[in-house]
């Protein structure tokens, strides 16, 4: 369904948010026979913070939705190695191939994105960019049955609707009406500064660790690779001032020192975009009427570059939750997302401290591994009891 098509008074869901979360939910939830409104205040295909990285999970996803093909054909890279640096130790991981996956990848999300929104408009999803949730319509016994929307010019539209998802990341606001609170929190912030540097000669995932300081090679669309480096939160915000360019430097000579020099000799550098870290969280992700998925309900630090893997993922447990439509099978969802993820973010917020030797930090990549496959594990259940609506690859419209 066109943007241009007038906004119904009513639909079965409206999610706040087109981002990997919100536009994975739509599709699933459209393909499932659910009329949806989607309302996003980014420009449709504009980028947005991220280091790309799909792990096998989010793979397996997008492979299932008969998606990944389209991630390939753009161009992006294939990664079937991953190779940790601690200090001078390499250790190099193949990319098996399993589940019809043979190869993992990290696009650009002006790609992912808008691969994911298409395939939410070509199901049936009405999807309107410029505009966002404002305010949650309640009942009278104060279930949430639909939300105000608006554009930035403050033109307003009421929708009804059984669910309202947020998938309006960090700082959703729909968890905030909602009433949605923390019930499992990290402690840990890391904070990460990284650029697309084009034509470096890289093959598969390289993550560098040293103490107090990581980087990571991530090759993505067009000929570049992403470069970022992590930096405990507290050192970027006391030296931050000094200018983004000479810390990411920095940074990156204590943590990957030849790729560091390799980087210094070029001519020019690319545009730096930051994050300055944020503590992980759990919340409570749905009540009477709403819902939460991605970064708006569970946010675990980017550190270990397990974010869009784990939207993807919880997409689909949201999504099916909300086909059985009970209140019930929303709380059985939260559940197994807290189930799969909760050692994931623990993890994530150890490393994120940098208060790891370097056998530490071995240990708890392995770990980490660990857990990363009972959520691959978690994606090859939902084939047992999918909907086949789910899984039918949908043509990706030319915008």
């Amino acid at each position: 369904m066109t943007e241009a098509t007038p906004i119904a008074s009513a639909y079965d869901v409206i999610i706040a948010g087109a981002r990997c979360a919100g536009a994975s939910t739509a599709m699933l939830l459209a393909r499932g026979g659910a009329r949806v409104l989607v309302v996003d205040p980014a420009r449709r295909g504009s980028d947005t913070l991220s280091t790309h990285a799909l792990m096998r999970g989010g793979a397996l996803q997008l492979a299932r939705w008969g998606l990944l093909e389209h991630i390939a054909a753009a161009g992006t890279p294939p990664v079937r190695t991953t190779t940790f640096h601690y200090g001078g130790e390499a250790v190099e991981v193949a990319i098996k191939p399993r589940d019809g996956v043979d190869a993992l990848f990290a696009p650009r999300r002006t790609l992912l994105d808008r691969v994911l929104v298409d395939a939410a408009d070509a199901a049936g999803a009405h999807v309107v960019h410029g505009m966002a949730v404002t305010e949650l319509l309640r009942e009278g016994s104060g279930r949430v049955c639909g939300a105000v929307v608006a554009d930035a010019k403050g033109r307003r539209v009421e929708v009804r609707a059984d669910v309202v998802v947020g998938a309006d990341g960090l700082h959703s606001r729909v968890a905030r009406l909602g009433g949605a609170e923390i019930e499992h929190a990290g402690r840990n912030a890391a904070a990460c500064i990284y650029a697309h540097w084009p034509d470096l000669d890289v093959d598969g995932y390289h993550w560098h660790y040293q103490p107090g300081a990581a980087a990571g090679v991530i090759p993505t669309n067009g000929g570049e690779t992403c470069v970022f480096v992590g930096l405990p939160a507290e050192r970027f915000h006391a030296e931050r001032s000094r200018g983004l360019e000479l810390l990411y430097g920095r940074v990156l000579r204590q943590a990957a020192p030849a790729l560091a020099a390799e980087l210094a000799a070029r001519s020019s550098s690319p545009k730096l975009r930051a994050f300055a870290g944020a503590p992980g969280f759990m919340k409570r992700s749905f009540g009477p009427g709403w819902a939460l998925v991605g970064d708006a309900g569970y946010f675990r630090d980017p550190i270990t570059a397990h974010g869009i893997t784990d939207a993807l993922r919880d997409a689909e447990l949201l999504a099916r939750a909300i086909l059985a439509g009970s209140d019930e099978v929303l709380r059985d969802c939260q559940a197994r997302r807290d189930m799969v993820v909760r050692e994931l973010m623990d993890v994530s917020d150890r490393i994120a401290s940098f208060a790891w030797s370097m056998d530490e930090v071995q240990a708890l990549h392995l770990a980490f591994s660990r857990s990363m496959a009972a959520g691959v594990e978690a994606v090859r259940g939902f084939d047992e009891a999918q909907p086949e609506a789910v899984r039918e690859p949908v043509p990706q419209g030319s915008r």
